[in-house]
Formats: C-alpha cells, sequence, structure tokens
C-alpha cells in the first residue's frame, strides 16, 4: 500500500524531528535501529495531512505521544484516528508523561501489542492444526 501525504507535511516533519519532545526522544531511544522486535520504525511520519510521531509499516501501526495540547484536541484526535483506522492502522496513544515517567509500561504495552499481532498472523503448523505427521 503506498501512502500518501500532502507534500508541504515534509519539511514539518523534518522540523518536528529536529525539535522532539523528551517523551519522543526517550521512546526513539528504543525503537530506532529496529531494537523492537526487528520492526523498523520511523518518526514524524507524513500520513495524509497529518504527521504522526511514530511509524512501522509492517505493523501497520503508529504511536501518537500526546503532549498537554492534546488535553484540548480529543474531538480532533479521535477523528485524525479514525481516518487512519479506516486505512488498516493501528494508532496507539500515550502521554508525554506516561512515556518519561513509566516508559517500561509503555514498552510493555508495545509488546504486548507486537506479540498479539504476530501471533494473528502466523500460520500455524500441520501439527499445531491437528493434523497429523507424515511418516
Amino acid at each position: 500500500m503506498k501512502i500518501t501525504y500532502h507534500p508541504y507535511l515534509k519539511e514539518k516533519a523534518r522540523e518536528l524531528r529536529n525539535n522532539s519532545t523528551p517523551g519522543e526522544i526517550l521512546l526513539w531511544k528504543k525503537l530506532k535501529g529496529k531494537q523492537c522486535y526487528g520492526f523498523d520504525f520511523h518518526r514524524q511520519k507524513p500520513i495524509l495531512e497529518y504527521i504522526v510521531d511514530f511509524y512501522c509499516y509492517k505493523l501497520k501501526l503508529i504511536i501518537e505521544i500526546d503532549g498537554y495540547s492534546h488535553n484540548f484536541k480529543a474531538v480532533e484526535d479521535e477523528r485524525r484516528d479514525k481516518e487512519l483506522q479506516k486505512l488498516g492502522f493501528t494508532v496507539l496513544r500515550f502521554s508525554e508523561a506516561e512515556v518519561r515517567n513509566n516508559l517500561e509500561q509503555v514498552l510493555n504495552s508495545l509488546s504486548v501489542f507486537i506479540e498479539n499481532t504476530l501471533e494473528q498472523h502466523t500460520p500455524q503448523s500441520p501439527l499445531d492444526r491437528g493434523e497429523e505427521e507424515q511418516a
């Protein structure tokens, strides 16, 4: 699936990467370089008319770190999430405080999501399906 975005967002995404919040920096240190189950994550990725904080193509996963300003954007965030979900993405949201103060719990939540996703998409072997082994 080709992901479309508005070209003007490319420069804005670059600015956001250069001005990351402390929570984004902490989480990025754990996601970059395929450190998370070997999956490739990107940060500040333009998708549609949005820029998402973290994105993994293979998992169809978007991770958002919500700072203080999101306290006033609940309706906008919900609309955005629904549009992204229509494209097949899962959106996980964590607060900036949550990432900064309890990074291990955030990583645990991410691990649970990834393990569930892998479990759903891993074909069973014939033995797991109850078929007898061929001699």
